[in-house]
Protein backbone atom coordinates (compact mmCIF):
# COMPACT_ATOMS: atom_id res chain seq x y z
CA UNK A 1 0.00 0.00 0.00
CA UNK A 2 2.66 2.38 0.87
CA UNK A 3 4.48 1.65 -2.33
CA UNK A 4 1.54 2.80 -4.64
CA UNK A 5 0.03 5.64 -5.44
CA UNK A 6 -1.35 7.32 -2.50
CA UNK A 7 -4.90 7.98 -5.28
CA UNK A 8 -5.96 4.51 -6.27
CA UNK A 9 -9.57 4.53 -5.81
CA UNK A 10 -12.42 6.22 -3.99
CA UNK A 11 -13.72 3.66 -1.43
CA UNK A 12 -17.00 5.72 -0.75
CA UNK A 13 -19.04 2.00 -0.57
CA UNK A 14 -17.81 -1.63 -0.04
CA UNK A 15 -17.68 -3.73 -2.39
CA UNK A 16 -18.00 -1.19 -5.14
CA UNK A 17 -20.96 -1.99 -7.62
CA UNK A 18 -18.64 -3.61 -10.40
CA UNK A 19 -18.58 -6.79 -7.98
CA UNK A 20 -22.33 -6.94 -8.16
CA UNK A 21 -23.79 -9.82 -10.64
CA UNK A 22 -27.11 -11.22 -11.34
CA UNK A 23 -28.56 -13.55 -8.25
CA UNK A 24 -28.64 -17.07 -8.78
CA UNK A 25 -31.64 -17.24 -6.92
CA UNK A 26 -34.26 -13.97 -6.93
CA UNK A 27 -34.78 -12.84 -3.31
CA UNK A 28 -37.43 -11.51 -1.66
CA UNK A 29 -37.47 -8.63 -0.39
CA UNK A 30 -39.94 -8.65 2.48
CA UNK A 31 -38.26 -11.19 3.89
CA UNK A 32 -35.07 -10.10 3.56
CA UNK A 33 -36.09 -6.73 5.12
CA UNK A 34 -37.47 -8.99 7.99
CA UNK A 35 -34.56 -9.47 9.70
CA UNK A 36 -32.81 -6.43 9.73
CA UNK A 37 -33.34 -4.15 12.77
CA UNK A 38 -35.18 -1.25 10.48
CA UNK A 39 -35.39 1.94 13.21
CA UNK A 40 -32.69 3.96 11.74
CA UNK A 41 -32.84 3.72 7.73
CA UNK A 42 -31.42 5.82 5.23
CA UNK A 43 -33.63 6.75 2.62
CA UNK A 44 -31.95 7.04 -0.99
CA UNK A 45 -34.10 7.84 -4.20
CA UNK A 46 -32.03 8.44 -7.46
CA UNK A 47 -33.03 10.53 -10.12
CA UNK A 48 -30.68 9.13 -13.08
CA UNK A 49 -31.31 12.45 -14.88
CA UNK A 50 -28.98 15.23 -16.39
CA UNK A 51 -28.98 18.20 -18.43
CA UNK A 52 -25.12 17.72 -19.36
CA UNK A 53 -22.63 14.54 -18.67
CA UNK A 54 -19.04 15.86 -17.58
CA UNK A 55 -15.99 15.04 -18.88
CA UNK A 56 -14.86 13.38 -15.77
CA UNK A 57 -18.39 11.87 -14.04
CA UNK A 58 -18.75 7.73 -14.14
CA UNK A 59 -22.37 8.04 -12.36
CA UNK A 60 -25.27 6.07 -13.36
CA UNK A 61 -26.52 9.16 -15.38
CA UNK A 62 -28.70 9.64 -18.48
CA UNK A 63 -28.11 12.73 -20.32
CA UNK A 64 -31.10 14.91 -22.12
CA UNK A 65 -33.65 12.04 -21.97
CA UNK A 66 -36.87 11.73 -24.12
CA UNK A 67 -39.20 14.23 -22.57
CA UNK A 68 -41.78 11.43 -21.67
CA UNK A 69 -38.96 9.43 -19.56
CA UNK A 70 -38.94 11.28 -16.23
CA UNK A 71 -42.59 11.05 -15.46
CA UNK A 72 -42.80 6.82 -16.62
CA UNK A 73 -39.54 6.85 -14.12
CA UNK A 74 -41.60 8.32 -11.51
CA UNK A 75 -44.87 6.01 -12.50
CA UNK A 76 -42.33 3.29 -11.75
CA UNK A 77 -41.39 4.51 -8.74
CA UNK A 78 -44.49 4.50 -6.99
CA UNK A 79 -45.22 1.09 -8.22
CA UNK A 80 -42.12 0.08 -6.43
CA UNK A 81 -42.68 2.32 -3.27
CA UNK A 82 -45.95 0.42 -3.13
CA UNK A 83 -43.79 -3.29 -3.74
CA UNK A 84 -42.26 -2.33 -0.81
CA UNK A 85 -45.13 -0.70 1.31
CA UNK A 86 -44.44 -3.99 3.98
CA UNK A 87 -41.03 -2.79 4.15
CA UNK A 88 -41.86 0.83 4.23
CA UNK A 89 -44.40 1.00 6.53
CA UNK A 90 -42.81 -0.87 9.42
CA UNK A 91 -39.22 1.45 9.05
CA UNK A 92 -38.41 4.50 10.75
CA UNK A 93 -35.79 6.80 8.33
CA UNK A 94 -32.89 8.35 9.75
CA UNK A 95 -31.61 10.31 6.92
CA UNK A 96 -32.91 10.54 3.35
CA UNK A 97 -31.26 11.59 0.80
CA UNK A 98 -32.04 12.33 -3.08
CA UNK A 99 -29.08 11.91 -5.52
CA UNK A 100 -28.55 11.50 -9.32
CA UNK A 101 -27.51 12.43 -11.48
CA UNK A 102 -28.97 15.17 -10.98
CA UNK A 103 -32.63 15.31 -9.28
CA UNK A 104 -33.26 18.98 -9.79
CA UNK A 105 -33.05 18.11 -13.32
CA UNK A 106 -36.90 17.77 -12.62
CA UNK A 107 -39.38 20.35 -12.84
CA UNK A 108 -41.48 21.63 -10.09
CA UNK A 109 -44.80 19.14 -10.94
CA UNK A 110 -42.25 16.21 -11.12
CA UNK A 111 -40.22 17.24 -7.77
CA UNK A 112 -43.41 17.68 -6.12
CA UNK A 113 -44.72 14.48 -7.37
CA UNK A 114 -41.14 12.62 -5.96
CA UNK A 115 -42.03 14.46 -2.74
CA UNK A 116 -45.21 13.13 -2.55
CA UNK A 117 -44.35 9.30 -3.32
CA UNK A 118 -41.84 9.71 -0.57
CA UNK A 119 -43.99 11.12 1.87
CA UNK A 120 -44.50 7.61 3.94
CA UNK A 121 -44.42 6.63 7.58
CA UNK A 122 -41.08 7.73 9.37
CA UNK A 123 -40.02 10.60 7.28
CA UNK A 124 -40.87 13.51 9.32
CA UNK A 125 -39.41 16.86 10.34
CA UNK A 126 -36.53 15.37 12.27
CA UNK A 127 -35.29 13.38 9.11
CA UNK A 128 -32.24 14.94 7.67
CA UNK A 129 -33.30 15.55 4.00
CA UNK A 130 -30.38 15.94 1.43
CA UNK A 131 -30.72 17.13 -2.05
CA UNK A 132 -28.18 17.10 -4.78
CA UNK A 133 -28.38 19.64 -8.01
CA UNK A 134 -26.34 21.79 -10.89
CA UNK A 135 -25.86 25.42 -11.34
CA UNK A 136 -28.03 25.14 -14.46
CA UNK A 137 -30.54 23.61 -12.73
CA UNK A 138 -31.44 25.85 -10.17
CA UNK A 139 -34.53 28.28 -10.17
CA UNK A 140 -35.91 30.02 -7.60
CA UNK A 141 -39.08 28.23 -7.83
CA UNK A 142 -37.26 24.79 -7.18
CA UNK A 143 -35.31 26.41 -3.68
CA UNK A 144 -38.56 27.49 -2.18
CA UNK A 145 -40.16 24.37 -3.16
CA UNK A 146 -37.42 22.51 -1.55
CA UNK A 147 -37.37 24.84 1.66
CA UNK A 148 -41.44 23.60 2.50
CA UNK A 149 -40.66 20.40 1.53
CA UNK A 150 -37.88 20.55 4.66
CA UNK A 151 -35.08 19.92 2.72
CA UNK A 152 -32.08 20.76 5.18
CA UNK A 153 -28.85 19.77 2.96
CA UNK A 154 -28.32 21.28 -0.61
CA UNK A 155 -25.41 19.83 -2.63
CA UNK A 156 -23.74 21.40 -5.39
CA UNK A 157 -20.87 20.56 -7.72
CA UNK A 158 -19.44 23.69 -8.79
CA UNK A 159 -15.63 21.64 -9.71
CA UNK A 160 -13.49 25.10 -10.14
CA UNK A 161 -14.19 28.84 -10.66
CA UNK A 162 -11.45 29.02 -13.15
CA UNK A 163 -13.35 28.89 -16.48
CA UNK A 164 -10.22 26.90 -17.93
CA UNK A 165 -9.81 24.26 -15.37
CA UNK A 166 -14.27 24.15 -16.18
CA UNK A 167 -13.50 23.46 -19.99
CA UNK A 168 -10.39 21.24 -19.12
CA UNK A 169 -13.30 19.01 -17.06
CA UNK A 170 -14.79 19.16 -20.24
CA UNK A 171 -17.76 21.05 -18.91
CA UNK A 172 -20.17 23.01 -20.27
CA UNK A 173 -20.34 26.05 -16.89
CA UNK A 174 -20.32 30.06 -16.70
CA UNK A 175 -18.83 31.19 -13.45
CA UNK A 176 -21.34 33.43 -13.41
CA UNK A 177 -24.33 31.13 -13.69
CA UNK A 178 -22.58 29.14 -10.60
CA UNK A 179 -22.78 32.37 -8.83
CA UNK A 180 -26.05 33.01 -9.92
CA UNK A 181 -27.33 30.00 -8.31
CA UNK A 182 -25.27 30.12 -5.08
CA UNK A 183 -27.37 32.83 -4.59
CA UNK A 184 -30.64 31.68 -5.36
CA UNK A 185 -30.01 29.60 -2.78
CA UNK A 186 -29.12 31.25 -0.61
CA UNK A 187 -31.40 33.32 -0.65
CA UNK A 188 -34.55 30.93 -0.40
CA UNK A 189 -33.54 28.03 1.59
CA UNK A 190 -31.74 28.00 4.88
CA UNK A 191 -30.47 24.47 4.17
CA UNK A 192 -26.64 23.55 4.83
CA UNK A 193 -25.32 24.24 1.20
CA UNK A 194 -22.40 21.92 0.09
CA UNK A 195 -20.13 23.05 -2.29
CA UNK A 196 -18.02 19.70 -4.42
CA UNK A 197 -14.86 20.85 -5.80
CA UNK A 198 -11.90 18.87 -7.76
CA UNK A 199 -8.36 19.20 -7.00
CA UNK A 200 -6.07 17.44 -10.15
CA UNK A 201 -7.43 19.17 -13.07
CA UNK A 202 -5.27 19.46 -16.32
CA UNK A 203 -3.40 23.47 -15.69
CA UNK A 204 -4.62 23.83 -12.07
CA UNK A 205 -1.65 24.55 -9.77
CA UNK A 206 -1.87 25.58 -6.10
CA UNK A 207 -2.51 29.28 -6.70
CA UNK A 208 -5.90 28.58 -9.51
CA UNK A 209 -7.25 25.89 -6.55
CA UNK A 210 -7.28 28.34 -3.74
CA UNK A 211 -8.17 30.91 -5.39
CA UNK A 212 -11.44 28.53 -6.38
CA UNK A 213 -11.37 28.04 -2.18
CA UNK A 214 -11.25 31.36 -1.55
CA UNK A 215 -14.23 32.37 -3.95
CA UNK A 216 -16.80 28.97 -2.56
CA UNK A 217 -15.75 30.60 1.21
CA UNK A 218 -17.44 34.25 0.33
CA UNK A 219 -20.75 32.20 0.43
CA UNK A 220 -19.79 30.40 3.62
CA UNK A 221 -21.04 26.78 2.75
CA UNK A 222 -21.41 24.79 5.79
CA UNK A 223 -19.47 22.16 4.39
CA UNK A 224 -17.14 21.48 1.30
CA UNK A 225 -16.18 18.27 -0.54
CA UNK A 226 -12.73 18.43 -1.61
CA UNK A 227 -12.53 15.57 -5.02
CA UNK A 228 -9.58 14.43 -6.39
CA UNK A 229 -9.55 13.96 -9.84
CA UNK A 230 -9.72 10.39 -11.43
CA UNK A 231 -9.99 9.98 -15.14
CA UNK A 232 -11.79 6.54 -15.64
CA UNK A 233 -11.89 4.92 -19.07
CA UNK A 234 -15.26 4.99 -19.42
CA UNK A 235 -15.89 9.01 -18.90
CA UNK A 236 -15.08 11.37 -21.94
CA UNK A 237 -11.97 12.53 -20.11
CA UNK A 238 -10.82 8.81 -20.68
CA UNK A 239 -11.50 8.43 -23.99
CA UNK A 240 -9.90 11.88 -24.76
CA UNK A 241 -7.08 10.34 -22.81
CA UNK A 242 -7.17 6.92 -24.80
CA UNK A 243 -7.56 8.74 -28.26
CA UNK A 244 -5.17 11.23 -27.94
CA UNK A 245 -2.59 9.44 -25.66
CA UNK A 246 -2.66 12.80 -23.62
CA UNK A 247 -2.16 13.64 -19.60
CA UNK A 248 -5.45 14.95 -19.18
CA UNK A 249 -5.10 15.32 -15.15
CA UNK A 250 -2.09 15.74 -12.60
CA UNK A 251 0.33 13.34 -11.17
CA UNK A 252 -0.15 11.72 -8.03
CA UNK A 253 2.49 13.79 -6.27
CA UNK A 254 0.90 17.26 -7.46
CA UNK A 255 -2.65 15.85 -6.42
CA UNK A 256 -1.09 15.36 -2.96
CA UNK A 257 0.32 18.52 -2.89
CA UNK A 258 -2.97 20.36 -3.92
CA UNK A 259 -4.30 18.40 -1.22
CA UNK A 260 -2.67 19.39 1.36
CA UNK A 261 -2.92 23.26 0.07
CA UNK A 262 -6.38 23.03 0.27
CA UNK A 263 -6.64 20.97 3.60
CA UNK A 264 -4.65 23.57 5.58
CA UNK A 265 -6.08 26.28 3.94
CA UNK A 266 -9.56 25.10 5.19
CA UNK A 267 -8.56 24.34 8.21
CA UNK A 268 -7.38 27.72 8.92
CA UNK A 269 -10.46 29.30 7.88
CA UNK A 270 -12.63 27.77 11.04
CA UNK A 271 -13.22 24.54 8.96
CA UNK A 272 -12.61 20.68 10.12
CA UNK A 273 -12.02 17.92 8.28
CA UNK A 274 -14.62 14.57 8.30
CA UNK A 275 -12.38 12.79 5.70
CA UNK A 276 -10.47 12.73 3.15
CA UNK A 277 -13.11 14.79 0.92
CA UNK A 278 -15.39 16.23 3.37
CA UNK A 279 -14.81 19.72 5.55
CA UNK A 280 -17.12 21.13 7.38
CA UNK A 281 -17.64 24.23 9.18
CA UNK A 282 -16.36 24.47 13.15
CA UNK A 283 -19.05 27.37 14.15
CA UNK A 284 -22.21 25.64 12.42
CA UNK A 285 -24.57 23.88 15.47
CA UNK A 286 -25.34 20.53 14.09
CA UNK A 287 -29.48 19.83 14.84
CA UNK A 288 -30.26 16.93 17.07
CA UNK A 289 -30.86 14.33 14.35
CA UNK A 290 -31.65 10.54 14.54
CA UNK A 291 -28.88 8.39 14.77
CA UNK A 292 -27.23 6.74 11.82
CA UNK A 293 -24.47 4.32 11.44
CA UNK A 294 -23.66 3.93 8.28
CA UNK A 295 -21.27 0.79 9.56
CA UNK A 296 -24.31 -1.12 10.89
CA UNK A 297 -27.75 0.55 9.53
CA UNK A 298 -29.29 -0.19 6.21
CA UNK A 299 -30.27 1.82 3.19
CA UNK A 300 -33.05 1.16 0.73
CA UNK A 301 -32.73 2.50 -1.98
CA UNK A 302 -35.45 3.44 -4.47
CA UNK A 303 -34.92 4.42 -8.26
CA UNK A 304 -32.64 2.58 -11.28
CA UNK A 305 -29.36 3.14 -9.76
CA UNK A 306 -29.82 3.22 -6.31
CA UNK A 307 -28.24 0.38 -3.75
CA UNK A 308 -29.84 -1.03 -1.05
CA UNK A 309 -27.65 -2.29 2.15
CA UNK A 310 -28.55 -5.04 4.16
CA UNK A 311 -26.09 -6.85 6.90
CA UNK A 312 -25.80 -9.68 4.31
CA UNK A 313 -27.33 -8.56 0.86
CA UNK A 314 -26.51 -5.63 -1.13
CA UNK A 315 -28.78 -4.89 -4.49
CA UNK A 316 -29.55 -2.69 -7.09
CA UNK A 317 -30.29 -2.49 -11.18
CA UNK A 318 -27.55 -3.67 -13.26
CA UNK A 319 -24.22 -0.31 -13.81
CA UNK A 320 -23.71 1.10 -16.66
CA UNK A 321 -21.94 4.85 -17.96
CA UNK A 322 -22.37 4.70 -21.82
CA UNK A 323 -25.72 6.58 -22.87
CA UNK A 324 -26.89 2.89 -24.59
CA UNK A 325 -26.37 0.91 -21.63
CA UNK A 326 -27.76 3.74 -19.14
CA UNK A 327 -31.10 3.67 -21.09
CA UNK A 328 -31.54 0.22 -21.49
CA UNK A 329 -31.33 -0.29 -17.78
CA UNK A 330 -33.85 2.52 -17.15
CA UNK A 331 -36.36 1.16 -19.68
CA UNK A 332 -35.97 -2.07 -17.71
CA UNK A 333 -36.53 -0.19 -14.58
CA UNK A 334 -39.61 1.04 -16.14
CA UNK A 335 -40.83 -2.04 -17.73
CA UNK A 336 -40.68 -3.47 -13.83
CA UNK A 337 -44.04 -4.56 -12.20
CA UNK A 338 -45.17 -5.08 -8.95
CA UNK A 339 -44.18 -8.44 -8.30
CA UNK A 340 -40.97 -7.81 -10.13
CA UNK A 341 -39.98 -5.00 -7.65
CA UNK A 342 -40.81 -7.05 -4.29
CA UNK A 343 -37.38 -9.27 -5.54
CA UNK A 344 -33.85 -8.57 -5.39
CA UNK A 345 -32.35 -9.47 -9.24
CA UNK A 346 -28.89 -8.19 -8.99
CA UNK A 347 -26.21 -7.63 -6.44
CA UNK A 348 -23.31 -9.59 -3.86
CA UNK A 349 -23.81 -11.52 -0.91
CA UNK A 350 -21.54 -10.97 1.73
CA UNK A 351 -20.39 -13.32 4.37
CA UNK A 352 -18.61 -12.93 7.12
CA UNK A 353 -15.81 -11.74 6.18
CA UNK A 354 -16.87 -9.46 3.67
CA UNK A 355 -19.31 -7.50 6.55
CA UNK A 356 -15.64 -7.24 8.36
CA UNK A 357 -14.56 -5.56 5.58
CA UNK A 358 -16.98 -3.42 4.98
CA UNK A 359 -17.06 -2.08 8.64
CA UNK A 360 -13.20 -1.51 9.05
CA UNK A 361 -13.32 0.44 5.64
CA UNK A 362 -16.40 2.58 6.66
CA UNK A 363 -15.76 3.13 9.63
CA UNK A 364 -11.14 3.66 9.65
CA UNK A 365 -12.33 6.63 6.78
CA UNK A 366 -13.71 9.02 8.80
CA UNK A 367 -12.59 11.48 11.19
CA UNK A 368 -14.89 9.06 14.33
CA UNK A 369 -12.65 6.57 13.08
CA UNK A 370 -12.78 2.57 13.77
CA UNK A 371 -14.15 1.80 17.37
CA UNK A 372 -12.25 -1.13 18.64
CA UNK A 373 -15.01 -2.35 20.66
CA UNK A 374 -17.65 -1.93 18.50
CA UNK A 375 -15.92 -4.20 16.36
CA UNK A 376 -15.55 -6.64 18.90
CA UNK A 377 -19.30 -6.52 19.98
CA UNK A 378 -20.67 -7.13 16.66
CA UNK A 379 -18.23 -10.02 15.57
CA UNK A 380 -17.22 -11.30 18.23
CA UNK A 381 -13.16 -10.95 17.72
CA UNK A 382 -10.37 -8.70 18.07
CA UNK A 383 -10.44 -6.47 14.75
CA UNK A 384 -6.29 -6.69 14.36
CA UNK A 385 -6.27 -10.71 14.30
CA UNK A 386 -8.74 -10.52 11.43
CA UNK A 387 -6.64 -7.25 9.79
CA UNK A 388 -3.04 -7.00 11.08
CA UNK A 389 -2.96 -4.80 8.46
CA UNK A 390 -4.12 -2.63 11.49
CA UNK A 391 -1.18 -3.01 13.07
CA UNK A 392 1.17 -1.42 10.01
CA UNK A 393 -0.83 1.17 9.65
CA UNK A 394 -0.17 1.95 13.34
CA UNK A 395 3.45 1.05 13.02
CA UNK A 396 3.91 3.30 9.99
CA UNK A 397 2.17 6.51 11.91
CA UNK A 398 -0.58 6.54 9.77
CA UNK A 399 -3.33 5.31 12.64
CA UNK A 400 -3.12 5.90 16.67
CA UNK A 401 -5.44 4.20 18.82
CA UNK A 402 -7.72 7.22 21.45
CA UNK A 403 -10.03 6.26 23.81
CA UNK A 404 -10.83 3.32 22.25
CA UNK A 405 -10.74 4.42 18.90
CA UNK A 406 -8.28 3.69 15.67
CA UNK A 407 -8.01 7.40 14.50
CA UNK A 408 -6.07 8.07 10.59
CA UNK A 409 -3.26 10.35 11.01
CA UNK A 410 -2.94 13.66 8.90
CA UNK A 411 -0.52 10.79 7.18
CA UNK A 412 -3.34 8.69 7.34
CA UNK A 413 -5.94 10.53 5.55
CA UNK A 414 -4.08 11.73 2.78
CA UNK A 415 -3.59 7.74 1.74
CA UNK A 416 -7.45 7.14 2.62
CA UNK A 417 -7.79 6.26 -0.80
CA UNK A 418 -4.80 3.71 -0.92
CA UNK A 419 -5.82 2.36 2.86
CA UNK A 420 -9.77 1.51 1.46
CA UNK A 421 -8.46 -0.66 -1.62
CA UNK A 422 -5.76 -1.83 0.60
CA UNK A 423 -8.43 -4.22 2.93
CA UNK A 424 -10.50 -4.79 -0.58
CA UNK A 425 -10.95 -8.91 -0.98
CA UNK A 426 -9.57 -10.61 -3.28
CA UNK A 427 -12.72 -12.21 -4.31
CA UNK A 428 -14.05 -8.56 -4.88
CA UNK A 429 -10.97 -7.19 -5.86
CA UNK A 430 -11.58 -10.40 -9.62
CA UNK A 431 -14.97 -9.34 -9.92
CA UNK A 432 -14.35 -5.73 -10.23
CA UNK A 433 -11.66 -6.57 -12.93
CA UNK A 434 -13.60 -9.11 -14.24
CA UNK A 435 -16.61 -6.72 -14.81
CA UNK A 436 -17.64 -5.53 -18.42
CA UNK A 437 -19.15 -1.81 -18.12
CA UNK A 438 -21.45 -0.88 -20.61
Amino acid sequence: MLSGPAYQAYAYSYPHKTAYRPLDEKVSLTALWEQEKRDALFLYVHVPFCRMRCGFCNLFTLVKPDASLPDRYLDALERQITALRSVVDSATFARFAIGGGTPTFLDERQLERLFTLTDFAGIGAQTPIGIECSPETITAEKVKLLAVRGVSRISMGVQSFTELEVKNLARPQSNQGVLTAIDTIRQHSAAVLNLDLIYGIAGQTVASWLDSLKQALTYAPEELYLYPLYVRDATGLGKIKQKAKAVTDLGDVDRVILYRAGRDYLLSQGYEQVSLRMFRRCDVNTPDMPLYSCQQDGMLGLGAGARSYTQSLHYSSEYAVGRHGVKAIIEHYNEQTHNDFSYAHYGIALNANEQQRRFVIQSLLIADGLSLLGYQQRFGHDCFTAFPELSLLLENQLAFIQSGQMLLTAEGFERADSIGPWFTSSTVRAAMRDYELL
